[in-house]
């Protein structure tokens, strides 16, 4: 005897979005899907609120937004809708039409890896990311060891890697003027003797 399967139910976006508003936990939109996204480490939550402190410390009185966790956005070329860790976007904010919730036009991205995610981070999400055209800077911070892997937009197709590793290394935002210490950064998961 044969077990019937069932088909992935997929999903418009516009269905997505009524979804999502009513929802208690965050959900990720991928071209018809809804994928559950995960609650943080303790680890990953420290690094997040730190690069959020330290932005909101450099870009204090200026025309930027810097957003955490909670905050959609959209990427029209791969049909997603996503939460990343961190995002700073000029002020004012540019809104996906008739919408009030889902932003559109990041400077900066960034993503604290977890072992579940860090492969989708760094292959698929990072080539839906680079769709849009806004995005100069994508920060992969590693929560294991004090390492971020920046990559600077330098064409439409072209990407600078850079690898920025231990307490000692510090990474530099060109797009928005602002350099940060790994020491800083990381001083809460690994103090400085």
């Amino acid at each position: 005897m044969a077990i019937a399967t069932s088909e992935p139910k997929t999903y418009t976006a516009e269905a997505y979005l009524a979804l999502e508003v009513a929802s208690e936990h965050r959900n990720e939109y991928r071209d018809g899907n809804i994928i559950p996204m995960t609650g943080g480490t303790p680890t990953h939550n420290e690094l997040n609120a730190m690069l959020i402190f330290l932005l909101k410390s450099a870009l204090r009185k200026q025309p930027y937004c810097i957003f955490v966790t909670d905050q959609r956005l959209w990427i029209p070329d791969k049909n997603i809708y996503t939460y990343p860790d961190t995002m700073v976007t000029p002020r004012p904010v540019e809104l996906k039409p008739g919408r009030t919730d889902t932003v559109v036009n990041p400077i900066v991205v960034a993503e604290v890896l977890s072992p579940s995610t860090q492969q989708y981070d760094r292959a698929e999400k990072f080539a839906a990311y680079r769709t849009i055209p806004s995005i100069q800077d994508y920060l992969l911070i590693a929560q294991d060891q004090p390492q971020v892997e920046q990559y600077v937009k330098q064409t439409a197709k072209e990407w600078l890697y850079i690898d920025h590793q231990g307490t000692n290394a510090t990474m530099t935002l060109r797009s928005l003027n602002v350099e940060i210490a790994l020491a800083d950064l990381y001083e809460a998961i690994f103090p400085r003797d």
